[in-house]
């Protein structure tokens, strides 16, 4: 049964939200996509001309002070906080931007077309694969992969929600992991080089440079590109990408038309304006000695 309220806000259709993707691009802008772990975060960002808005479990771990890394670990259910803090933050307070939902995809004890019907309900307009294990290396990542939790499950997740209509923007950080997300039909393609650096709770050593993280971004557009698609959107994440300019930088170095940002948009903005203003503040006049509350 379609949807009547499609086409006046979320719950947007797939084919809608590459529309407006498409026609960003077609003005000359770039795309920009913004991770919110509050709705106050959301109402602003989206205030400020973000193209789409992802919710995942790791931006109430952001936004309560801890590193999003918090977010791949057993700290609560993934699913369930992405789908609260979309139900009852977000969704509420946005007017009109697409709303995506981070699901935890390796979850064993969801099945995912059930999961994907819950968030297609609520009115989320597309998925992103997070908590994603494409970002865990070393022998945990094997181990993850010989006891069937791993990223396949996000591509088998990825390919069923594609078939369910919803849009599709996902986490990769390989050619191959690419290429398979490619070939079950994602929309947009995420490189992501890393956990970002910056600000109080970001990465120092565990980080690439701006020109690696442009060298290791190309590398994934390529490998999602060897499977002949020519309607994939790229965009960036992550690492040594903090800036504005440092995003440019990885536009004008590979084929990425855009950027995702989560610390990089909303804790960093948070530390710093918060703290400005908390320095204004104390900087203000007071005529404590005149008012007797000294003697």
């Amino acid at each position: 049964m379609p949807n009547p309220w499609t086409g006046i806000g979320n719950p947007y259709t797939r084919s809608e939200v590459v529309e407006r993707l498409r026609a960003t691009l077609k003005n000359g802008q770039p795309i920009i996509a913004a991770g919110a772990g509050t709705g106050i975060s959301a109402k602003f960002i989206e205030k400020g001309g973000a193209d789409l808005l992802i919710i995942y479990n790791s931006g109430r771990f952001r936004m309560a002070g801890h590193g999003s890394t918090a977010g791949l670990m057993a700290y609560g259910d993934a699913n369930a906080v992405a789908m609260e803090i979309g139900e009852y933050e977000v969704l509420p307070v946005v007017d009109e931007i697409p709303v995506v939902c981070g699901v935890h995809a390796t979850d064993p004890r969801r099945r995912m077309w059930h999961w994907l019907e819950k968030v297609k309900e609520m009115g989320f307009s597309g998925v992103n694969n997070f908590p994603t294990h494409c970002i865990i290396d070393g022998q945990f990542r094997q181990t993850l992969e010989e006891t069937g939790m791993g990223v396949q499950k996000e591509v088998d997740m990825i390919a069923i929600a594609r078939r369910m209509e919803l849009f599709t923007i996902v986490y990769v950080s390989s050619p191959a992991e690419a290429r398979a997300m490619a070939d079950v039909g994602a929309d947009a393609i995420i490189a992501h080089v890393g956990c970002t650096i910056g600000g109080s709770i970001g990465v120092t050593d565990a980080t690439v440079t701006l020109s690696e993280a442009a060298e290791w971004t190309q590398r994934i557009i390529d490998g999602a590109k060897a499977g002949g698609r020519e309607d994939l959107i790229f965009l960036s994440h992550g690492g040594p990408i903090l800036t504005p300019e440092d995003a440019q930088f990885i536009n004008q170095h590979t084929d990425t038309v855009g950027f995702v940002g989560a610390s990089s948009l909303e804790r960093i903005a948070v530390e710093t304006s918060l703290s400005a203003l908390t320095r204004r503040f104390k900087g203000i006049a007071v005529n404590a000695s005149d008012s007797g509350i000294l003697k």
